[in-house]
């Protein structure tokens, strides 16, 4: 079974890194740059946190901000669910069921190896699906994602 290391590996090295002390403004330049709807923050070679285009809509646009005035560290995501190397994709799937969230900082012996996103593990699915995932979990993803409970 593929585990967050696999993920992680199979992944480009991150083009989408932003400071803590950079200006929303820049950010969503970035943003538009990358053409994704993250950026890793990081201060220097530790991880800060995630800033995204949800952290923009209710952080800054909702509550009044100007995003020429406001720092990304502000407005970012601090506490995402952490998982480390040997985690399943099954298992960052629960994850982010439970959890309602669309990324997860993966973190090695406290250091930092990247982010997995939901469409990391969709993409995981599509490509293995009868390897990664058992027929609970396919059922519980279709009750959630037609339910109340949806994570998107």
């Amino acid at each position: 079974m593929r585990t967050v290391d696999d993920l992680i590996a199979s992944k480009p090295r991150p083009e989408n890194i932003i400071q803590p002390g950079a200006l929303v403004i820049d950010a969503l330049h970035l943003l538009e740059q990358v053409n994704l709807s993250y950026l890793i923050v990081m201060d220097g070679d530790r991880y800060s946190g995630v800033f995204s285009e949800k952290d923009y809509s209710r952080n800054v646009v909702l509550k009044g901000r100007s995003s020429r005035e406001a720092h990304v560290h502000e407005v970012m995501t601090t506490d995402l669910p952490v998982v480390g190397p040997e985690e399943t994709v099954e298992h960052c799937m629960i994850l982010m069921i439970r959890s309602k969230a669309r990324y997860l900082v993966a973190i090695d012996d406290k250091k930092f190896m990247g982010i997995i996103t939901i469409h990391d593990i969709l993409r995981e699915v599509l490509a293995n699906k009868a390897e990664v995932f058992d027929d609970t979990l396919a059922e519980e993803l279709i009750k959630t994602a037609e339910g109340r409970g949806r994570i998107y």
